[in-house]
């Protein structure tokens, strides 16, 4: 099984809603997520504990520069965000490098499944 880990409690009621259903990541990561994949949306630290939200599937997987970016999906990997300078000033946090917005990333839609 396969995770989209959220490090931020700020994603947990996003993600809980359904007002975030893409997550941005750098790179290229096509060959680890693909269409049609079932993962785990969980959150919590890195190699800390974590907290499964939900069962997903992997809607579509992309793989683009930043810049190439469009508005809705600045917007739904953070509803607080409007640039992809944004999505440049959040990675350069999250991944501590020099990023710029001729960087490749992965856009990966999910949609949650419902477990009854």
């Amino acid at each position: 099984m396969y995770a989209l880990n959220f490090y931020s409690e700020f994603y947990e009621e996003v993600l809980k809603n359904g007002r975030k259903t893409l997550t941005i990541r750098l790179g290229d990561k096509s060959d680890k997520y693909q269409s049609g994949m079932l993962a785990w949306v969980t959150i919590g630290p890195r190699f800390g504990r974590r907290q499964k939200l939900f069962t997903c599937i992997l809607d579509r997987v992309e793989v683009k520069t930043i810049d190439q970016l469009s508005p809705r999906e600045v917007q739904k990997e953070n509803p607080e965000f409007r640039t992809t300078e944004d999505v440049v000033h959040l990675m350069q946090r999250l991944y501590g490098a020099d990023i710029s917005v001729e960087d490749t990333v992965t856009i990966i839609h999910f949609s949650p499944v419902s477990e009854y």
